[in-house]
């Protein structure tokens, strides 16, 4: 009998947040579709993809509406079955503008072509596959896929590292997928090792997760050739866990150079819930059209939900029971990384996880002058100075920002989180991060 084995290592720094996990043990609900949904042509770092669709063609579930050329990119599918209204651009949440497919329902879930099996005999079927799916970093920065899993022979991986952590307050879509389909997250990761040549796997999941923890490790003892490739690792309940530098670290004790890949130390990082999506596409092929996603906070009934890519904002409020009251912030993603949105008519796109509604009594406290308490300098995980960060954002000092090293910050939020006088400092670091990037063109 196997059993779970604990973290090797700490970092320095980082916080003890709330964790208002109050949809934890709420089972994943299916929402209908939507009357109209929104599908950006940007779900993901890399190209723009272009429709291939045009106003009145009738589409399905699962059918490519999207693609691109690029490398770097990742080929976006129909989440509904209806008519293509329009091709217009949208204002994203971060600010910029993209083309999207409006696509009016027709409710029916008609799947196009109709979804098999997937053959994985190969690596070079397995990145085939991966592409094709339309997979890429669940809940992050929207890396594609198909890009992670094309390690080079010339830098050999020998652990995968599964990112369980969910380290946010109230996100609990990872948990749940640890809880509802553990077979699939073991399957992925063997058939990811099998085919990249990968030796060691290990899952990371937070010590404030047990049932996760025990749920995948008995699945992994359930299995008539029990697998002792692969651990089940119950790390330190302390954001940001989750965070590929930390999470490599309390996993395997190494440590990611400063401007470096997990790569570099012969690690490959993905997330639970994007190994499961993979497996999911090999077992039926049927792409990524829908997300999980928790909705939680100032909410009349918090639920994990699975929308179609593409549904307003407003369209799962409303399926959650609506507003209890005036929020002060709907944030796509949790309170310390996400964005706070400006409109709920901005689709659920692949990357979201959660809707996180903040009330008015949970706002931020008004900003006064700093007390020199440092603080922020002890929570920072990775050893930086945000009050001398911010002095130098102030006065436009690039030089100094690039002394101070600004280029590291991960934006984790800890800073903030700690400054007894309601500093924005991670405002201050995406600013300051952006001035050294101009200064550098």
């Amino acid at each position: 009998m196997s059993t779970i084995t604990k973290a090797i290592a700490k970092f320095k720094g980082g916080v003890k947040v709330p964790h208002n996990k109050n949809t934890a043990e709420y089972e994943s609900v299916f929402m209908e579709p939507p009357k109209i949904v929104t599908i950006p042509m940007q779900q993901h770092i890399g190209g723009v993809c272009t429709p291939t669709v045009k106003k009145g063609d009738i589409v399905t579930v699962g059918q490519i509406i999207g693609d691109s050329e690029a490398f770097v990119s990742a080929p976006i599918h129909a989440s509904v079955s209806g008519k293509v209204k329009g091709i217009k651009p949208v204002l994203m949440a971060n600010g910029q503008m993209c083309d999207a497919v409006h696509i009016a329902s027709d409710g029916l879930p008609v799947e196009f072509p109709e979804p098999r099996p997937v053959e994985i005999h190969s690596k070079e079927a397995l990145l085939k596959a991966a592409r094709d799916s339309g997979i890429v970093g669940i809940g992050g920065a929207g890396f594609p896929l198909h890009v992670k899993l094309n390690v080079k022979e010339e830098t050999p991986i020998d652990t995968l590292v599964i990112n369980g952590a969910e380290c946010e307050p109230f996100i609990t879509s990872d948990y749940r997928e640890s809880l509802e389909y553990p077979e699939r997250i073991i399957a992925g990761m063997q058939v990811v090792m099998k085919h990249l040549n990968i030796a060691h796997g290990v899952v990371g999941i937070e010590s404030n997760k047990p049932k996760g923890l025990k749920r995948l490790r008995e699945h992994l003892n359930e299995l008539a050739d029990l697998d002792p490739r692969i651990d089940v690792m119950e790390i330190p309940s302390l954001y940001p866990q989750g965070a590929e530098k930390m999470l490599v670290y309390a996993t395997t004790g190494r440590k990611i150079p400063p401007g470096k890949l997990p790569s570099e130390v012969g690690c490959l990082i993905t997330n639970i819930s994007t190994i499961s999506l993979l497996q999911r596409y090999i077992e039926i092929g049927m792409p990524l059209t829908h997300k999980r996603i928790t909705v939680d906070g100032n909410i009349a009934q918090p639920k994990n939900v699975v929308v179609p890519v593409g549904t307003p904002i407003g369209e799962v409020i409303k399926f959650c029971g609506g507003l209890i009251d005036e929020p002060s912030k709907i944030i796509l993603g949790g309170p310390m990384m996400g964005i706070a949105q400006f409109s709920t008519e901005l689709p659920i796109t692949k990357q979201t996880n959660a809707i996180t509604i903040l009330s008015k009594a949970q706002s931020l406290p008004e900003e006064s002058p700093c007390i020199r308490c440092g603080r922020c300098v002890e929570a920072c995980p990775m050893s930086l100075l945000p009050v001398q960060i911010e002095r130098c954002t102030r006065n436009n000092d690039t030089a100094g920002l690039k002394k101070l090293n600004v280029s590291a910050c991960m934006e984790c939020g800890c800073c903030a989180f700690v400054c007894p006088a309601g500093r924005r400092l991670v405002q201050s670091m995406k600013r300051a991060k952006q001035l050294e990037r101009e200064a550098a063109q």
